[in-house]
């Protein structure tokens, strides 16, 4: 991703980049605060943990598929899936998390 597609933001020239969690939504497996490492060249599939565009704003859901296409699935059941016509709006994979200052709270999803 050197450049906007498609009318979406840059999110980081191809090189893997750091986030932190902000809400609930994709809670219990990953709680507000937690550091997500996204892969932006990463394979996105089903199941896998992805980053997205979408209402205008970056997302962080789950990528499932089911008989209407693909959904960006939240793990809180509090927050509503969202339907996607195709996966262009998915900009990176989730490919690691950590708490700060818990070295052995990091979890690998590749």
């Amino acid at each position: 991703m050197n450049g906007p597609v498609d009318g979406l933001p840059d999110c980081a020239g191809g090189e893997s980049f750091a986030l932190r969690v902000l809400g609930h939504s994709m809670a219990p497996e990953f709680n507000e605060g937690e550091i997500i490492i996204i892969e932006p060249d990463g394979l996105a599939k089903e199941g896998s943990y992805v980053l997205a565009w979408h209402g205008q704003e970056w997302i962080f859901r789950q990528l499932l598929r089911n008989a209407a296409g693909w959904q960006l699935h939240p793990l809180n059941p509090a927050f509503a899936d969202v339907g996607l016509q195709d996966l262009g709006a998915v900009r990176g994979v989730i490919i690691q998390k950590a708490l700060p200052g818990r070295r052995r709270a990091s979890k690998r999803y590749v």
